[in-house]
C-alpha cells in the first residue's frame, strides 16, 4: 500500500439521512481534514462531496489516500471505498480513541438510536437499538424545527427558554410528530414543545436501559441538541458526556479501523 509525503492517510466516510461526514487521518492517527453536507438527491454524490471537502480541509488529494471506509445507512454508495463497516463498530472506535476505556456509548444519529457497551479494547460487546417505529430521530427533530418555524440549529436555543416540557409521545416518531402538531393546535409555547421534542428522544434512549457509566454520546443529535443529553441525564440519574465533535464520530472511526495494521 502506497504512501506519499503525508504519510499514510486514510479516509472515513459515514453516510447518514441527515448528513454525510467524511475525515481524514494522519498515520499517527491525528484528524488532518474533516467535513460534512446535508444528505440530498443521489447518496454517492453526496459522498464524493464530503470526501472532497475533507481533503480540501486536510490540503490533501485523491492520490494521497491509501484506502477509504466507508459506514453509515448507505455504505455501499462511497466511491472507491475499500470497505464497509458497521455503524456501531465505527462509533465505539471514534470514541475509545477520545475515551480510552469501558463506556456505555449512546449514538444518537439521524436514524436509529443505539446503546452499546463498549469493551476496554474499543470493541462492542452488546448493541441495543429502539423499536423499529421509534426510528428516525434526527428526522423527527428535523420536523420539529420546521414546525417550530426555526432553524434547526436554533432548536435547542428554543427549547432553553422552556417553563415546562410539552408531552410529545415517545412510542413512535409518527406519534411524535402529531403530538407536536397537537400541542401547537392546543397553544403550547414553542419553547415547551421544543423541549417536549428533545424529552420524547431521551425518553427513546432511557427505555432501552443498561447506561452503566461511564455514558459517552456521539452522532449528530449529541452535535446539534445537547438538551437530549441532558435530558437523558435527568430521567436516567447518570451523567452524559459527548464525545468530541460527536457528528464525525463513525466517520473517525471507520477512518481508523482500515489502516493496515
Amino acid at each position: 500500500m502506497a504512501t506519499t509525503e503525508l504519510g499514510l492517510v486514510t479516509a472515513g466516510v459515514d453516510v447518514g439521512t441527515e448528513y454525510v461526514k467524511a475525515v481524514v487521518v494522519a498515520e499517527d492517527r491525528r484528524i488532518l481534514g474533516r467535513a460534512s453536507v446535508p444528505t440530498r438527491g443521489y447518496f454517492q454524490d453526496r459522498a464524493y462531496e464530503a470526501l472532497r471537502a475533507a481533503l480540501e480541509d486536510a490540503r490533501a488529494g485523491e492520490a494521497d489516500l491509501a484506502v477509504i471506509g466507508a459506514t453509515g445507512f448507505a455504505p455501499d454508495r462511497v466511491p472507491h471505498a475499500a470497505t464497509r463497516l458497521a455503524e456501531s463498530v465505527c462509533h465505539a472506535a471514534g470514541a475509545w480513541h477520545h475515551v480510552r476505556g469501558r463506556m456505555t456509548l449512546v449514538v444518537l444519529g439521524g436514524h436509529e438510536p443505539q446503546v452499546i457497551a463498549v469493551g476496554s479494547d474499543g470493541t462492542p460487546r452488546n448493541i441495543q437499538r429502539v423499536r423499529r417505529c421509534a426510528v428516525g430521530v434526527g428526522s423527527f427533530l428535523m420536523f420539529a424545527a420546521r414546525h417550530l418555524d426555526v432553524h434547526p440549529t436554533r432548536l435547542q436555543d428554543l427549547a432553553s427558554a422552556a417553563t415546562a416540557a410539552a408531552s410529545v409521545s415517545s412510542y413512535c416518531s409518527v406519534f411524535s410528530g402529531t403530538g407536536i402538531l397537537e400541542r401547537l393546535r392546543d397553544g403550547a409555547s414553542l419553547e415547551d414543545v421544543a423541549l417536549g421534542s428533545m424529552r420524547s428522544i431521551a425518553e427513546r434512549v432511557v427505555e432501552i436501559g443498561d447506561l452503566d457509566p461511564p455514558v459517552v454520546a456521539a452522532g449528530g443529535v449529541a452535535e446539534y441538541f445537547p438538551g437530549v443529553l441532558r435530558a437523558i441525564e435527568s430521567l436516567a440519574g447518570v451523567s452524559v458526556v459527548a464525545a468530541p465533535d460527536p457528528i464525525y464520530t463513525a466517520a473517525h472511526g471507520a477512518a481508523l479501523l482500515v489502516r493496515p495494521s
